[in-house]
């Protein structure tokens, strides 16, 4: 009897749980089991560590699916014994002891950049954090990109922030060294220069494929995630 691995799907920054609605009633309408866990978005190690042990309580297998600045916590949290695969998805692909900041500083910038805002945070008992947010006006332009724009304006308003202090964190691990892994680059994409999503996903002998579609992917281009996902499943089901 085949043992289908559980889908963990992974948010980045500026986005939650609800950026992959499209792709969740695909999988769950094709029987398959899913969970879209809240990411803090507060740093790098704590967000890995929060994933890791979401996948620890899953019984039997799990594929780990990490969106942007989500990629780069399922390449640490996926070292979990139980995770059969990975697939990045306009994503950060860092090795063993790189931040994304060094790693993004191979290329020149992308639009996002000059986009961001910084405001500052308490944090109780420690020195106040700092959140990043995109400009809401440049939101649609820079993350959204053939999404539909009504959407596109809540999801400017709504943005989970990533604390600064994650950009600079390195990772631990890189589970992609040991575990089978798919990188989809989003050759539109604004808010991470490609060129980025294609080096760490090369570097890492990933199976790649491209799309024509803005850094939210799964919004823009939910069927091609879709079908990058199955790709995997078929290949991680024992």
């Amino acid at each position: 009897m085949s043992t289908t691995p559980t889908i963990v799907l992974v948010h980045g920054a500026f986005a939650d749980a609800s950026s992959f609605a499209p792709v969740v009633s695909e999988l769950i309408d094709e029987g398959l089991s899913v969970v879209v866990p809240a990411l803090p978005n507060r740093s790098l190690i704590g967000d890995s560590a929060y994933i890791a042990s979401v996948v620890r309580q899953i019984a039997g297998p799990v594929l780990l699916v990490g969106h942007s600045y989500g990629g780069a916590v399922i390449t640490v949290a996926g070292l979990e014994t139980n995770v059969v695969g990975l697939v990045y998805l306009a994503a950060y692909a860092p090795d063993q002891g790189e931040s994304i900041g060094e790693l993004q500083s191979r290329f020149p910038d992308s639009d996002l950049a000059s986009a961001l805002v910084y405001q500052p945070f308490s944090q109780p008992g420690q020195d106040d954090g700092t959140d990043v947010y995109v400009e809401v006006e440049q939101f649609p332009a820079v993350l959204a990109a053939g999404v539909d724009h009504q959407l596109a304006r809540v999801l400017a308003v709504s943005q989970r922030p990533l604390a600064a202090a994650a950009f600079g964190e390195k990772a631990t691990t890189a589970a992609w060294r040991t575990k089978p892994s798919w990188g989809l680059v989003a050759t539109a994409d604004h808010a991470i220069n490609p060129d980025v999503e294609r080096f760490g996903y090369t570097r890492a002998f990933m199976t790649v494929r491209e799309v024509d579609s803005s850094h939210l992917v799964m919004l823009a281009e939910p069927k091609t995630v879709v079908e990058l996902i199955r790709e995997a499943i078929r290949a991680t089901t024992i």
